[in-house]
């Protein structure tokens, strides 16, 4: 007996970026119209949480409905790259795998996941993000990934359980609070440009660049209503380079890391807003 050939006419699959899709089911969602005696499912409440589990961290809320202005952050060119060395998937970094990382010719100084890390924990540990004035926090990586990070996201202080967390991301595309359903981190939809807001000024820094200004002075001739984006480069050599920017500026006449640029951005606001 002959074995049946396949169904002719079927269509082979499309293959689309991978990301976290909820957020567009819950858009989806809330479309519904609601009927007039229907209430509103209540959420279940949170579990407690163990304290090296990754958590939120308390912060006061903001209030983006106001006229406060607040801070957007963007780390382009983040290294954040997962590979299968031997038996299991690593997140890659010029430390542990300088030696897979030359078997396959590629440079080991571009393998700096620590940059982001370090940039991560300048911003979520600022009186700026305490203060409720950080109000979304987006990482592009240099294979085009686009991470959403939540303001009150704790990442892990060690860089060994950064990468854990950092693996896990990009293998589940997104990760949740223990006992919670709010996802902390997850991968979404590209552009970035989609998720900033409408009256905001986007800003890139680059050493490079011809327009050295005084942090303090420039935000100060900022609208009060005016949410500002920073691009930050969280690579170890190069410059970024973006469509969205409107502005390039450097604020110092020597090269800087991500982090203590950083730095110097959440110190001005924190300076401008009395922020303590």
């Amino acid at each position: 007996m002959t074995r049946p050939f396949g169904v002719k006419g079927k269509k082979r699959k499309n293959v689309e970026a991978k990301y976290d899709r909820e957020g567009e089911e819950e858009q989806a969602q809330s479309k519904r119209p609601m009927l007039e005696n229907e209430e509103p499912t209540p959420s279940p409440s949170p579990a407690a949480t163990e304290e090296d589990e990754l958590a939120g961290i308390p912060i006061a809320p903001s209030d983006h409905k106001s006229d406060k202005s607040n801070v957007i952050f963007i780390l382009e060119r983040a290294s954040l790259e997962v590979a299968k060395v031997g038996k299991t998937y690593q997140l890659l970094n010029s430390d542990d795998h300088a030696n897979f990382l030359r078997k396959n010719k590629k440079n080991p100084g571009d393998y700096r996941p620590d940059i982001t890390h370090q940039a991560l924990l300048s911003i979520l540990d600022s009186p700026l993000n305490k203060a409720g004035r950080l109000r979304a926090v987006y990482i592009k990586t240099e294979k085009g990934v686009l991470i959403e990070v939540k303001p009150y996201v704790r990442i892990p202080r060690t860089f060994k359980r950064f990468s854990g967390v950092m693996l896990e991301l990009l293998q589940k595309l997104s990760i949740s609070a223990a006992g919670k359903r709010e996802k902390l981190l997850r991968t979404v939809k590209n552009p970035v440009t989609q998720y900033l807001p409408i009256n905001s000024r986007k800003i890139g820094l680059s050493y490079s660049s011809e327009k050295l200004v005084d942090m303090n002075d420039y935000i100060s001739t900022v609208p009060s209503n005016m949410d500002l984006v920073f691009v930050v480069g969280a690579m170890a050599h190069g410059k970024i380079e973006t469509d969205y920017t409107e502005d390039y500026i450097a604020i110092s006449g020597y090269p800087l890391s991500a982090a203590y640029c950083i730095a110097r951005i959440c110190g001005a606001f924190e300076s401008k807003w009395k922020i303590l």
